[in-house]
């Protein structure tokens, strides 16, 4: 089955409003930045999507990225955890606002909350968090005289991720520290739309060294040469 997409804003005109969406990336590392700012696109000639709850390990950084869709008015609620960054201001003045909703969640938590989401594993027990504030309204239990926190699942109607190869039958690879959480999101979401540096044919990406089968995918647009966060904010760059 060939799942390539012809374009950046045909790969995000299925996101509805109201849409739970993770967004791949740790800080730029792996951040689908091209689809992003597709979506930003898409949200500025028809007013959707809107309504949105983005997972990931970041709340945005500068004008662009997530950041931009926060202050597009596009994000009501962030599921992260690392609200703060070098430059937070976007989600910052919405959230200081009663603009934007924040659940906090310590990263090994969310990682493994959206690896129980694709592995249909509805609730977990970890110590993390225990004691503190992110633990309050939470169930409590003890194993072997220690208490826990049951953390439940996490699950998106889409997932927008960055691969480094990936074939037109949607198997994927990441480059280095890009892999992140994009692996895990491929699998917990309904829906997954992957931009990659280069698309091949079936058969050029070695099976050993495929990360993501292409089941847990649903459509590929190459990208060839992808922008870094990093380097955009360095160069102040505000996308709107």
């Amino acid at each position: 089955m060939d799942k390539t997409i012809a374009s950046l804003a045909e790969a995000v005109a299925e996101i509805g409003d109201g849409a739970t969406v993770m967004i791949g990336g740790f800080g730029g590392s792996g951040a689908p930045i091209e689809l992003i700012h597709a979506l930003i696109d898409r949200f500025q000639k028809t007013g959707s999507p809107k309504g949105l709850t983005v997972i990931n390990n970041n709340a945005g950084n500068g004008r662009i990225g997530i950041a931009a869709m926060i202050d597009a008015g596009m994000v009501k609620k962030m599921i992260c955890s690392f609200p703060r960054s070098s430059d937070p201001r976007a989600f910052t003045d919405r959230y200081l606002a009663g603009q934007i909703e924040l659940e906090l969640v310590p990263q090994g938590t969310l990682a493994e909350r959206i690896r129980a989401g694709g592995a249909g594993i509805p609730a977990f027990y970890t110590p993390t968090g225990f004691g503190t504030e992110l633990a309050e309204g939470k169930v409590i239990a003890e194993f072997d005289g220690r208490s826990y926190v049951q953390e439940r699942w996490l699950k998106a109607d889409v997932a927008i991720v960055k691969g480094h190869l990936g074939d037109t039958m949607g198997n994927l690879t990441y480059r280095l520290a890009g892999r992140n959480f994009n692996p895990l999101m491929c699998i917990a979401a309904t829906r997954t739309i992957a931009q990659v540096s280069r698309l091949v044919k079936p058969g050029e990406i070695d099976p050993e060294q495929v990360i993501t089968p292409g089941i847990f995918v649903d459509g590929v647009v190459e990208v060839a040469e992808p922008q870094q966060e990093e380097a955009l904010i360095r160069a102040g760059v505000a996308y709107a």
